[in-house]
């Protein structure tokens, strides 16, 4: 679900230092678009070789024949596997993350993991602003500002509607005080 902030309306009181802040949301799903499937490998167009494990693990890695290399011939791309101890999850790793790479080759940003990278980039972005918009609301809070709850706003825009005209109203109260401490002084 997504939130928009339509407005922020801030209003100013003559007698008061508070200020009373109001947001306005309107709140619009959106529905995820779908992945694309999955791009299938013809098994003729690959050469699966097992490789003797390395790295961390110890003598048992060394010795077993557990880590699947898969070349792709078109493409000339090599990826090697060895995640896990057993030889089938590496496999189909392995064929997996061929499968990624080629459609990360031919499609570019149209490709299932450049669509991954870019929803978890939009929901990281999106906490961002979540927690901007909280302290946002603490700082207001701080500063002596009230909210009346229907906010949630990082507040940036203030709309000018009837905005000015309160303010005029202070202002005309204020000079309308001042003029009656003249009077009183006068007497």
């Amino acid at each position: 679900m997504l939130a928009q902030r339509l407005s922020r309306l801030a209003l100013g009181f003559p007698n008061r230092s508070i200020r009373a802040c109001r947001t306005f949301h309107a709140a619009v799903r959106l529905e995820e678009k779908a992945l694309p499937p999955r791009r299938i490998i013809d098994e003729t167009e690959i050469t699966e070789s097992f490789l003797k494990g390395s790295g961390p693990g110890g003598q048992k890695i060394n010795k077993t024949s557990s880590a699947v290399q898969l070349k792709h011939l078109p493409s000339g791309i090599v990826v090697k596997c060895q995640g896990t101890r057993s030889r089938e999850q590496n496999r189909k790793d392995a064929r997996r993350l061929l499968g990624e790479r080629l459609e990360e080759l031919e499609k570019g940003d149209e490709s299932r993991t450049a669509i991954k990278v870019e929803r978890k980039r939009t929901k990281k972005a999106s906490a961002d602003k979540k927690a901007r918009r909280k302290y946002k609301k603490l700082a207001d809070e701080k500063a002596g500002l009230q909210d009346d709850g229907e906010s949630g706003g990082d507040g940036d825009e203030v709309v000018d509607d009837g905005h000015a005209s309160v303010a005029d109203g202070s202002l005309n109260a204020s000079r309308a005080a001042e003029n009656v401490r003249d009077s009183d002084d006068v007497k």
